[in-house]
């Protein structure tokens, strides 16, 4: 069996972008380790908050239920706080992972790696998927990590598969859903379209076997607004958005795999 560990910007990232890849891993019985490079802080603030809870707390109380549901057997947090988008003023901040030394953020992650002597990391692409500063950085860091570790892990990047992304807007519109809320060809956060062309991708996880638990990962992040549009899908909608994980190897031949990277790799 094979340890895999992911590094997310945010408690919730895992929920939406990869989910189906763990619960899938951990039901074969690989070892699943999931790293938060932030711990949330700059997250919605939760009507419910507890006199004296904070945020960063309730946020790693739902990291942790999150974790229950995906079989995750390890969480751990390499201590940074939240960066905005690009340009928002808290990227400045003093503990703001998107200013952090990369040689110091990937000396924690490598601490990991080494502890748990992975063979598998997975982290974002490029350019996070869509600019997002914390994103691009974790792509940064993991791709240093991978250099560090004891003991050299494969590399998996995360990503958004931009033409199907294309087929799904394309698919909506057929069926009268004018505003479908997202055009994988227009500028995201750092002026590049969102995620990456089917062209240059590696691996296709197929989720919906274990979309129930991908959709309750994301209801353990209740306290996060973002959460409540993709919760409030049908279930056949959420399958389309949903359902399907995207990932790049570099260093495999062309072509996408329909396959898990531990199960088929």
């Amino acid at each position: 069996m094979s340890t895999i560990v992911l590094l997310h910007a945010h408690p919730d990232d895992e929920a939406s972008q990869t989910a189906g890849t763990m619960r899938l891993a951990a039901d074969a019985g690989h070892r699943v380790v999931c790293v938060y490079a932030t711990d949330g802080d700059h997250g919605t603030v939760p009507a419910d908050l507890a006199e004296g809870e904070t945020v960063v707390a309730r946020r790693r109380v739902e990291a942790a239920a999150s974790a229950e549901v995906l079989g995750t057997a390890r969480v751990a947090w390499l201590g940074y706080a939240d960066s905005g988008m690009t340009g928002w003023e808290q990227n400045e901040g003093e503990r703001a992972f998107a200013r952090a030394s990369t040689e110091e953020a990937a000396a924690r992650l490598v601490a990991v790696l080494d502890e748990e002597d992975a063979d598998v990391v997975v982290g974002y692409d490029w350019h996070g998927g869509y600019g997002h500063p914390d994103h691009v950085k974790v792509h940064d860091v993991v791709r240093r990590a991978v250099e560090l570790a004891a003991r050299r892990p494969r590399w998996l990047q995360a990503t958004m598969n931009r033409d199907h992304i294309r087929r799904l807007v394309v698919a909506a519109r057929e069926a009268g859903l004018e505003d479908v809320g997202i055009d994988p060809d227009a500028p995201a956060d750092d002026g590049n379209p969102f995620g990456t062309p089917e062209d240059e991708l590696h691996w296709h996880v197929d989720a919906r076997p274990v979309l129930a638990a991908k959709r309750a990962a994301l209801a353990a992040h209740a306290s996060q607004e973002d959460v409540g549009w993709m919760l409030g899908m049908p279930q056949e909608q959420f399958a389309m958005a949903f359902g399907d994980e995207w990932f790049i190897e570099e260093g495999r031949p062309a072509g996408v795999v329909d396959g898990h990277p531990l199960l088929d790799g």
